[in-house]
């Protein structure tokens, strides 16, 4: 077993694929937000605390800022990384649809790639609804579909035909794509308005040869078919996995680095 494939999850969804994707489309997502001086933020599955800790320093240190997930190993990688200036990150641990955080006291909700992962996507937006005050904003990341993923498409193929498995019992994280999809859902959720805005940037990844094994760690974070399997089975997959998937791969290959366009869905509403 490699150094990468038996490594915490966690650790390896910050260090790679926060790194590469996370924090760029952080960027993106705080662009459309324009959180202000002294806001109190919630940032929704956080994560490992990407959008956090940079939308800290813009609040300041009179804002505040509540890191929720339901997951306690990527929580427990966000308060072990260095603190950012301006406002103090409470992590806290708990549902989207379901947390006692009091109501009208949040001005901001941010969720980056996490909505289509939530069992009940309904009850966590009539909670961002009930903890927001009536000025309040919500700003939403979710991934546009799969077919626009052409590198996550080929990955998650591959494994699931090793796995016996269907591709969308993978591939959670682009089954939320269709714009026309999220405008329902907002409006059956109550929001008023919501704006969808399509983003797309370029990622890169300086080790090309470890991207399947760095995103199935990676997906062992919130995946039920990933996080219900042993290392051993992981590293098997991975090498499998990997073998089929080169050629791919070394298509995308630029001066030593994987690159290949990822496409995003901003959401804001209020």
């Amino acid at each position: 077993m490699s150094e990468v494939d038996s490594r915490d999850p966690a650790e390896v969804y910050e260090r790679y694929l926060g790194r590469a994707i996370a924090d760029p489309f952080t960027r993106v997502l705080l662009e459309y937000a324009a959180p202000r001086r002294g806001e109190r933020v919630l940032d929704l599955a956080c994560g490992t605390g990407s959008v956090a800790r940079q939308v800290a320093p813009t609040v300041g240190a009179e804002g505040h800022v509540i890191a929720l997930d339901i997951n306690p190993g990527m929580l427990a990688v966000g308060r072990a990384a260095p603190p950012p200036a301006g406002a103090v990150i409470e992590w806290r641990e708990g549902d989207a649809a379901s947390h006692d955080l009091p109501g009208r006291t949040v001005d901001l909700v941010l969720c980056q790639q996490g909505l289509q992962f939530f069992a009940d996507r309904i009850a966590a937006l009539h909670e961002t609804r009930r903890v927001l005050v009536r000025t309040g904003m919500a700003a939403f990341s979710v991934w546009q579909p799969l077919d626009a993923h052409p590198i996550y498409k080929a990955l998650f193929e591959a494994t699931a035909r090793h796995l016996g498995a269907a591709t969308s019992d993978l591939a959670v994280a682009f089954s939320l794509g269709k714009a026309d999809e999220l405008q329902s859902l907002f409006a059956d959720a109550g929001f008023e308005q919501a704006a969808i805005h399509p983003r797309s940037l370029v990622v890169r990844f300086a080790s090309p040869e470890h991207f399947v094994s760095l995103t199935v760690a990676g997906a062992a974070t919130s995946v039920p078919a990933f996080i219900q399997m042993s290392a051993e089975t992981r590293t098997e997959l991975i090498a499998a996995v990997a073998g089929e998937l080169a050629p791919v791969i070394e298509g995308h290959v630029v001066d030593g680095e994987l690159m290949f366009q990822m496409s995003t869905h901003v959401v804001v509403a209020s």
